[in-house]
């Protein structure tokens, strides 16, 4: 991921952000609305709801493509650090295990020399 898509994947997000808050300035007044003693005005209401699903639908959307998008970003895709580490715990494993040997054929020797 370079400089330029990180930069709009932040303004994507801050759009997001934004989308939210008027989600829920939207919800507020849909309350607001219905708690009137003269009653709801059913346009206003109508354009509320209306405009609160398609923010919700578009952040949804738009939330979507980041995660995708982030998932589909490996800035280590062409690190050789894990297979380098595990060809040296393997060779520190096989280092351990010789010495073990060895240790095993000096104890062998050693019953054989006290027969």
């Amino acid at each position: 991921m370079d400089r330029q898509s990180q930069t709009t994947s932040l303004q994507r997000l801050q759009n997001v952000e934004k989308k939210i808050v008027r989600v829920l300035e939207l919800a507020g007044s849909v309350m607001d609305e219905m708690a009137n003693p003269s009653g709801p005005r059913k346009d206003l209401v109508n354009s509320h709801c209306t405009e609160f699903m398609q923010l919700v639908k578009d952040t949804q959307m738009t939330l979507r493509e980041e995660i995708k998008s982030a998932c589909d970003y490996r800035p280590f895709e062409k690190c050789d650090y894990v297979p380098r580490i595990s060809n040296e715990i393997s060779c520190k494993k096989l280092e351990h295990v010789v010495a073990q040997l060895n240790e095993m054929k000096q104890t062998i020797e050693g019953y054989g020399d006290a027969a």
